[in-house]
């Protein structure tokens, strides 16, 4: 009981100190719903062959930007983030004090996956009132609702793993936007993956967790085929990068 009251008081601390920093809160908001009015400004007349199923480029594009809307939230934020706490010394101090190291790290995935959440619902809101995109209800529902709280915290724990390859925070938005800009490429994030499209880029994106996250999160919007794979694998690269994270996550600046 007390520690989950450490929780949910660091929990409160975390939130405090994303919206106090009102530019930074901004556009993690900002930026999902302004890549899907450019997106289907561009291309939002044409449609989209996921498999046997025809879709408004409009509506992959909702379910796209929600994708894109938690890796944002919970592997670019926290890599960053926590990296300049830990060039800072934040970081090493708090390593020092009472609190479990598993309870501030917790309270970093849990309000990461609450400001995912809350994203997605302002995507989908966004959606439905601009592109008229379907929002999942009954098992459907449940489908996305499962995907999209595995693939937070896969995400969240492959931001950790990150960290350790990251030397300092300036460094920081360059490394993280290299380890996943090109995967939401690659994955169908902003292009959609087509029969034309060259096949070692579909092998390439089976591989990574992207692929996978996005696919069950289209499959909540627009209909197409929920594969419990495909949570399956972003769960696998989850635990894989929790393992990393444990072995070497550090407390301490990099000299």
């Amino acid at each position: 009981m007390r520690s989950l009251r450490r929780l949910a008081s660091q929990v409160g601390y975390v939130n405090k100190a994303f919206w106090r920093n009102p530019a930074a809160a901004f556009f993690t908001f900002a930026f999902p719903l302004m890549f899907l009015v450019i997106f289907t400004s561009l291309l939002g007349h044409g449609i989209v062959h996921e498999g046997l199923r025809t879709v408004h480029t409009s509506d992959y594009y909702v379910a796209a930007m929600a994708a894109y809307a938690v890796i944002g939230a919970c592997y670019s934020n926290i890599a960053m983030s926590v990296t300049a706490q830990r060039d800072l010394g934040i970081l090493k101090r708090t390593n020092g004090t009472p609190l479990p190291s598993a309870v501030y790290l917790g309270a970093r995935v849990i309000h990461a996956v609450f400001v995912a959440l809350l994203l997605v619902v302002i995507t989908a809101a966004f959606g439905r009132c601009a592109y008229q995109a379907d929002i999942p209800t009954g098992m459907t529902l449940v489908r996305f609702l499962a995907a999209l709280l595995v693939g937070s915290a896969a995400f969240s724990a492959l931001a950790f793993a990150i960290t350790p390859a990251i030397p300092n925070a300036d460094a920081g938005p360059a490394i993280v936007n290299a380890s996943i800009m090109p995967l939401l490429f690659l994955s169908g994030i902003f292009i959609p993956i087509s029969n034309t499209t060259p096949n070692w880029i579909v092998w390439v994106a089976r591989i990574f967790p992207v692929r996978h996250f996005a696919v069950s999160i289209q499959a909540g919007f627009v209909g197409t085929a929920f594969s419990w794979t495909d949570v399956a694998v972003v769960a696998a690269w989850g635990i894989g990068g929790l393992l990393v994270a444990t072995r070497y996550f550090s407390w301490e600046p990099r000299r």
